[in-house]
């Protein structure tokens, strides 16, 4: 090998060497610091798209779980709401049934009549405010129901079928101006509480399987979009443990590259030896 004070190739070797080196660790410290492996699309192109499309499904899965939380919370203010008129439909019966005996002076029907028309506003208050964020699948305002997103796609749904609970309806078929003001009134009047009695725990079946259908469907887009997430992260996610390792490789690598190169530099000075200098 010629020596020359133009060209020294020893030099240029161990520059080399120590760029490589540099951006090796250029690369694994921003790995460190990201915690990814594939932060883009330079790192690997045909990763970082396939995470990418993984992705936008989570995100689209993440809108369908919040419409589900949404129907779940829909149905369970309307099953409390159902409940509590099934129990006062209970007591309307005992009320009508006492009411319907013919020996009862005119002061006890009246109280009678009241605490029955006390109970039916009660229940209307109830039905009034069954909603949950704008929405009530007890009376009529949402018929025949609210649908809700399945998949993330959007092309599928599940439906919370309304069950209309208003007076005068085909689940309560009791007036809300029912009295039980004569003997006749009150026989009436049981005949109806019984009926719409057994209607709205009928309804609250229904609505009970809708909802649990609702919920264990949102249980499995949870799950599925925490395997997409898993998933994500296996394509991308860096090993730390090895990053680490690899940072302090090659940070000696680096010191060790500095030095080679600080002897390459050195070599030319041996041409000063040649004529006498140095």
């Amino acid at each position: 090998m010629s020596i020359s004070v133009h060209t020294n190739s020893s030099a240029l070797a161990a520059l080399q060497a120590l760029n490589q080196t540099n951006s090796s660790l250029d690369q694994v410290q921003g790995r460190i610091n990201t915690g990814l492996k594939v932060a883009g699309a330079k790192d690997n192109a045909a990763v970082f798209a396939v995470a990418q499309g993984l992705r936008s499904d989570i995100g689209a899965f993440n809108a369908v779980k919040t419409s589900l939380d949404r129907a779940s919370s829909i149905g369970n203010v309307a099953l409390a709401a159902g409940e509590s008129i099934s129990d006062l439909l209970i007591e309307l019966r005992a009320k009508a049934t006492a009411a319907s005996e013919t020996s009862i002076d005119t002061f006890s029907r009246k109280a009678f009549d009241a605490d029955f028309k006390a109970i039916l506003s009660q229940i209307s208050t109830i039905l009034a405010n069954a909603a949950f964020d704008g929405a009530n699948i007890l009376d009529s305002s949402n018929s025949p129901g609210i649908s809700f997103l399945a998949d993330a796609d959007g092309t599928r749904a599940l439906t919370l079928k309304t069950q209309n609970m208003a007076f005068s309806g085909t689940i309560i078929t009791l007036s809300a101006s029912a009295s039980l003001g004569t003997v006749t009134l009150a026989q009436a009047a049981v005949a109806a509480v019984k009926t719409s009695l057994d209607n709205v725990n009928q309804a609250l079946a229904n609505l009970g399987s809708d909802v649990k259908k609702l919920e264990s469907h949102s249980i499995f887009v949870s799950k599925l979009t925490d395997s997409l997430n898993v998933g994500v992260g296996n394509l991308v996610d860096a090993d730390l443990a090895v990053e680490s390792a690899k940072l302090q490789a090659l940070q000696v690598q680096q010191q060790l590259g500095v030095q080679a190169l600080g002897i390459a530099n050195s070599r030319p000075q041996i041409i000063l030896s040649l004529f006498g200098g140095g």
